[in-house]
């Protein structure tokens, strides 16, 4: 039998509800051996019993917190399993191609790359629209009049396109931008960098690890021959709720934002301003509108808005509810005060 050279591990990105179709695809269509580490953080009854059942068919590690996760920290925890020379971090919203994880390894064998990305897809229908065929990240300084900034540099390439359109046009290539959703990194890298950032606790994870991989003489490839599409969440089921309510929060991502610029020393310019102002915009989406239009009774004007103000007003206090008990209860002291400071937009966070 052939000694696995990569080790999947599982994270929860952002529900739990699409577990059994991405863990389902993961073994129907990988043939490279692999090993496997699912980390599960707070999943629903159901969820755990399945998970459970199909470790012990499957013979993977699982591994499961009582409490939610954030991302990296879920990925850190995999990631202090792993002793091959390769990790794949996928989400648990995912779902790979016959030959994903075989092409990965080509890429990587072949170009000596830290980090390969496959070409990942967004939404149903599957593998049909691009969500990121690489990109560029990095920090840009520019000096004018005197005056220096430091811009974040976050580019995704082609996303939005139909992959039809694209894919015969790509090509294996270095790129400047990898993501989460699907990533395959060198192990030894870890070495140099250290474990990923957990004081990200949201947002912007993949930008701060290809800049890190990037200042350590690392390399970023696209492998577009293999192919994954993550399945964000159209409609949430009652059990994800708080998840995804946690994972989208304000304080997270306030949290998350502010590490990353005073971790890169960046100016807090439009670019952070603009994320400032759309704060809460996912629970918006995924919760708030929807439930607007059922209890409008799909009726607009007055009423809709009504309806859609109270609805900001009770998101936002249960939102802050849910950030405190959790920070509380299973942040690091050192994270708790962060949360708590960063209620108010525009606060200063101190630098370790």
């Amino acid at each position: 039998m052939v000694e696995p050279q990569v080790t999947i591990v599982v994270a929860p990105r952002e529900r739990f509800s699409y577990t059994r179709e991405s863990l389902d695809s993961i073994y129907e269509h990988t043939h490279t051996p692999f090993k496997l580490v699912y980390v599960d953080g707070g999943s629903p009854a159901q969820i755990k019993s399945y998970l459970e059942a199909q470790a012990r068919e499957k013979n993977f590690q699982l591994i499961r917190t009582e409490h939610y996760l954030s991302p990296n920290h879920a990925r850190n925890i995999g990631l202090a399993q792993v002793n091959t020379k390769y990790v794949v971090f996928i989400d648990n919203d995912v779902v790979v191609t016959p030959g994903w994880l075989q092409k990965l390894v080509e890429c990587a064998e072949t170009t000596n790359a830290t980090i390969v990305s496959p070409l990942i897809c967004q939404h149903l229908p599957l593998h049909e629209v691009v969500h990121c065929a690489g990109g560029e990240s990095g920090v840009r300084v520019e000096t004018k009049d005197g005056d220096v900034r430091r811009r974040m540099i976050e580019k995704i390439y082609l996303q939005g396109r139909k992959v039809a359109d694209v894919r015969p046009k790509l090509q294996r290539s270095e790129t400047g931008l990898a993501e989460f959703h699907c990533m395959m990194v060198r192990t030894n890298i870890f070495t140099q960098v250290g474990m990923l950032d957990e004081k990200l606790l949201n947002t912007k994870e993949h930008v701060d690890f290809c800049i890190l991989v990037n200042e350590a003489g690392g390399s970023v490839y696209l492998e577009p021959d293999s192919l994954v599409t993550y399945v964000p969440s159209s409609t949430l089921t009652w059990s994800d709720m708080t998840f995804y309510m946690l994972r989208w929060s304000d304080a997270w991502e306030l949290a998350s934002l502010y590490r990353l610029r005073d971790k890169w020393n960046l100016t807090e310019d439009d670019y952070f301003k603009n994320k400032y102002k759309k704060l809460g915009w996912r629970r918006y989406m995924s919760i708030i509108q929807p439930l607007s239009v059922e209890l409008s009774f799909r009726q607009r004007g007055r009423i809709r808005r009504m309806i859609t103000d109270t609805l900001i007003s009770i998101d936002k206090q249960l939102n802050k509810h849910i950030t405190t008990r959790y920070a509380q209860k299973h942040l690091s002291l050192k994270q708790q005060p962060v949360l708590q400071v960063q209620q108010k937009p525009m606060a200063v966070v101190s630098r370790n």
